[in-house]
C-alpha cells in the first residue's frame, strides 16, 4: 500500500506511471531542491521586511541584510539550471540555509530584543554577527559555479561579497566605545552625584528609550529575555532591570505594574476578572485616571502623571512625542464622568491620590525661587552670596527646583557670578550649574550665555571643589557634542588634564570621565595628546589603589585610534604594561587591555610583534580557553591577526 501511494504521487506527464526506484529517487531529490530553495529565498524575503534596527547594531543588521540579497541573483540562476544539482552544490546549499537562517534569528532579535541587552552585551552580538558571516562564507566556497553554469557576472558578485566577510573586522566603532564606557560608569559608580543624571540621559536617547511606547516595549522584551535566561545570569539581568528602572525615573514614569502582566492597578487587583476599558487607563502610568486632563496633543493623561512629565522639562506628549504648542491641560469632565459610572456599575472604588500641597504653598515656592534668583544680582555681597548658596542646594534637591530656577531666569546671573573674584561664590555657582545642566536643554542655555571659558577659569584657578565639580560640570555639558567642540576651542582640556595629574582622587575620576566624552570628537583626541594626557594616565595605571585602570585604559583605547595617539602611547614599557593587566589583571582590566592592544596591532604589527617579546601569547591561549566572553573574543581576534602576520615563531 505504500508502495502504491508513492508511485501514484510520483505521476508526471500523460500519466505514465513511475515504477523505477531511480526515477523516484530523482523525483525526491527534485522535491528536496525545490524546498531548500524555496527556504532560502523565503529567509532573504522576510528579513528584507525588518526595519527600525536596535541602534546599538543597526549598521551591522544593514549591512549582514544587504549581504544576503546579494546572493539573489546566486539563488536564481541555480533555480533556471536545468538538471539536477549535483551533490556538492546541495550541501553547500543546505549549509547556506543554516547559515541564512541564524542570520534571521539573530537579526529578528536586533529588532525585537531589549535594547538594554543590545548594549549591554554588545561584543558578544558581534561575535554572533562575525559567526554569520563565516557560516555564509564558509558555505559559499564550495559552489561549483562551472557545472551549474552560473554567469561571470553573478560568480564576481558573489567573490565580491565573499571577499568583503573575509575583511570584516572585530572592531569597535567610537558609539560602541562609548556605551561602553557609558555603561561602565553608571554600573560601576559607587556614589550617588546628580552629574551622573546627564549619562544616563545619553544612554536613554542613544538606546531610544526615553518616550512612554519605547519604555513598555523595552519592557515586553526585558520579560521575555529573563523567561528565556530562567535564572542564569542573574546579576546582569538584575543590572538591566535597574537601568531601565532609573530610564523611567528620567522620563518622569512612574513604576507601579509595568512589570506585571496584568494592566490593572494595585488598587483593583479584587477586580482583575474585570475588563477595564483601555481608553480610562493613564498611558503614563497604566493607572485608572481619577483626574484625568488633555494636553496640546489631544491626549488625555492622569493630570499628576503628565505634570510630572512636564515638570521634567519635557516638552513633548509622551504617547505621541508631538511637540506640544503649549503647556495647559484642560479637565476631561466626560472622560471623568464616564470613569464614575463604570466605578460604580463595576462596585469598584477610584485609587486614592495623596492630596497635594497647596497652591497658596506652591505660589509661595516659586516666589522664593524667584527672590533668590534677583538676589543674584544683588550689590551686596552677602545677599549674593547666601542667595547662590541656597540656589547650589535648591538645584541638587529636585528637578521641580531646576525647572523654577531656569524659568524665573537663572541662568544668566549664575554665569556671571563665576567670573565673581570671591571663591566661595565662585564654587556655589558653578556647583549649581552643574546641577542645572543635568537637563539636557540647560546644557545648551548654559553654553549660549557663554559659561565654558568661566568654567574652564573656575577649573584652572577654583578652590579644590571647584576644580572638582567644574571638571564634572564640563562633563555634563559636553554630552552635546556642540559642546565637546566648544570646550576644546576654549582650550579645557589642558586644566582637564592637570587635574588627571595633580587634583584629589575625586577630581582625577571627574577629569578622566570628562575626558572621555571630550574625546569622542576626533580634533579634541590631538588637543589631550598636545596636552600631555598620556603621561597621567599611565600614572593611573601604575597607582593600583586609585582604582581607575579601566578608566584609563578606556581613554587610552579612544586615543589609540588617532595616529598621534599611537605614536604617544605606543612605547614598548607601555606594551609591556598591557601584557602584565593580560596576565595579573581583573576580568575587566584584561578586557580593556586586549582591546587595546588589539587597536594598536591591527594599525602597526611592530606592537604585536613587541608583546610577543614579553610573553603574550601563552597568555592570550590562556584567555581564549577560560576567560570571560568578551576577553576570548579580543584574544582570538588577536591571535587570528598574529597568525595573518606570520609573527608567531
Amino acid at each position: 500500500m505504500e508502495e502504491q501511494m508513492v508511485t501514484e504521487a510520483g505521476c508526471v506527464g500523460g500519466g505514465g506511471e513511475i515504477t523505477d526506484k531511480g526515477n523516484m529517487s530523482n523525483v525526491s531529490n527534485v522535491s528536496e531542491e525545490s524546498e531548500v530553495m524555496q527556504e532560502l529565498m523565503d529567509v532573504i524575503e522576510t528579513v528584507g521586511l525588518f526595519t527600525d534596527y536596535r541602534r546599538t547594531q543597526k549598521k551591522e543588521c544593514y549591512n549582514l541584510v544587504r549581504r544576503m540579497k546579494l546572493l539573489v541573483p546566486l539563488l536564481e540562476e541555480i533555480n533556471e539550471y536545468d538538471g539536477p544539482i549535483p551533490d556538492e552544490a546541495m550541501r553547500c546549499l543546505c549549509d547556506l540555509k543554516k547559515a541564512l537562517l541564524l542570520g534571521k534569528k539573530l537579526l529578528k532579535f536586533c529588532h525585537d530584543g531589549s535594547k538594554i541587552y543590545l548594549a549591554f552585551e554588545g561584543e558578544a552580538v558581534m561575535g554572533r554577527f562575525h559567526s554569520t558571516y563565516e557560516k555564509i562564507n564558509k558555505a559559499l566556497e564550495g559552489i561549483p559555479y562551472d557545472e551549474l553554469c552560473i554567469s561571470d557576472e553573478v560568480r564576481e558578485q558573489v567573490e565580491l561579497m565573499r571577499a568583503q566577510l573575509k575583511r570584516a573586522k572585530r572592531r569597535t566603532d567610537t558609539q560602541d566605545i562609548e556605551l561602553a564606557m557609558d555603561m561602565m560608569v553608571v554600573f560601576s559608580k559607587k556614589e550617588d552625584r546628580n552629574a551622573d543624571s546627564a549619562i544616563l540621559e545619553r544612554l536613554a536617547h542613544k538606546l531610544g528609550l526615553h518616550t512612554v511606547a519605547d519604555l513598555k516595549a523595552e519592557t515586553v522584551a526585558i520579560r521575555k529575555l529573563v523567561k528565556e535566561r530562567a535564572g542564569q545570569n542573574a546579576e546582569s539581568t538584575q543590572q538591566i532591570f535597574d537601568l531601565l528602572s532609573k530610564f523611567k525615573q528620567i522620563a518622569g514614569v512612574e513604576e507601579h505594574n509595568m512589570f506585571n502582566e496584568s494592566p490593572a492597578p494595585k488598587t483593583l487587583e479584587k477586580s482583575l476578572s474585570l475588563v477595564i476599558p483601555h481608553e480610562f487607563l493613564c498611558p503614563i502610568t497604566l493607572e485608572l485616571m481619577t483626574d484625568p486632563v488633555i494636553v496640546a496633543s489631544g491626549q488625555t493623561y492622569e493630570r499628576e502623571s503628565i505634570q510630572k512629565w512636564l515638570d521634567s522639562n519635557h516638552r513633548t506628549c509622551p504617547k505621541t512625542g508631538q511637540i506640544l504648542v503649549h503647556l495647559a491641560l484642560a479637565p476631561n469632565f466626560a472622560l471623568r464622568n464616564l470613569i464614575i459610572n463604570w466605578c460604580e456599575k463595576n462596585n469598584v472604588e477610584l485609587p486614592k491620590k495623596e492630596v497635594p500641597l497647596s497652591s497658596d504653598s506652591s505660589v509661595e515656592h516659586k516666589e522664593q525661587i524667584s527672590t533668590l534668583v534677583q538676589n543674584l544680582s544683588s550689590t551686596h555681597l552677602d545677599m549674593q552670596r547666601k542667595a547662590v548658596a541656597k540656589i547650589r542646594m535648591l538645584s541638587k534637591e529636585n528637578p521641580d527646583n531646576r525647572v523654577l530656577i531656569v524659568s524665573s531666569g537663572g541662568i544668566p546671573p549664575l554665569v556671571q557670578l563665576l567670573s565673581y573674584p570671591d571663591s566661595k561664590i565662585q564654587e556655589h555657582t558653578v556647583t549649581a550649574l552643574l546641577n542645572l545642566s543635568i537637563d539636557e536643554t540647560n546644557k545648551r542655555l548654559i553654553a549660549r550665555e557663554g559659561a565654558i571659558p568661566a568654567i574652564i577659569e573656575a577649573l584652572q584657578n577654583g578652590t579644590i571643589e571647584a576644580k572638582e565639580n567644574s571638571a564634572a560640570a564640563l562633563f555634563s555639558l559636553s554630552i552635546l557634542d556642540e559642546n565637546k567642540v566648544a570646550i576644546g576651542n576654549a582650550d579645557g582640556i589642558p586644566p582637564l588634564v592637570e587635574l588627571l595629574q595633580n587634583g584629589t582622587i575625586r577630581g582625577k575620576k571627574d577629569a578622566a570621565t570628562a575626558l572621555f566624552n571630550l574625546s569622542l570628537n576626533h580634533g579634541n583626541k590631538a588637543r589631550a595628546i598636545k596636552a600631555g594626557i598620556v603621561k597621567p594616565l599611565l600614572q593611573l595605571l601604575a597607582d593600583k589603589n586609585l582604582g581607575m585602570i579601566d578608566e584609563a585604559l578606556s581613554i587610552l583605547l579612544l586615543l589609540s585610534t588617532h595616529p598621534d595617539g599611537r605614536n604617544a602611547i605606543g612605547q614598548l614599557s607601555f606594551i609591556e604594561t598591557l601584557v602584565e593587566f593580560i596576565r595579573d589583571g581583573t576580568s575587566k582590566n584584561k578586557e580593556c587591555a586586549l582591546s587595546v592592544l588589539l587597536e594598536l596591532g591591527m594599525n602597526n604589527s611592530s606592537f604585536i610583534l613587541a608583546a610577543l617579546q614579553y610573553g603574550v601569547y601563552e597568555h592570550l591561549i590562556e584567555i581564549s580557553r577560560n576567560g570571560t566572553t568578551r576577553a576570548q573574543r579580543k584574544a582570538n581576534a588577536i591571535l587570528q591577526h598574529m597568525s595573518k602576520c606570520e609573527q608567531i615563531p
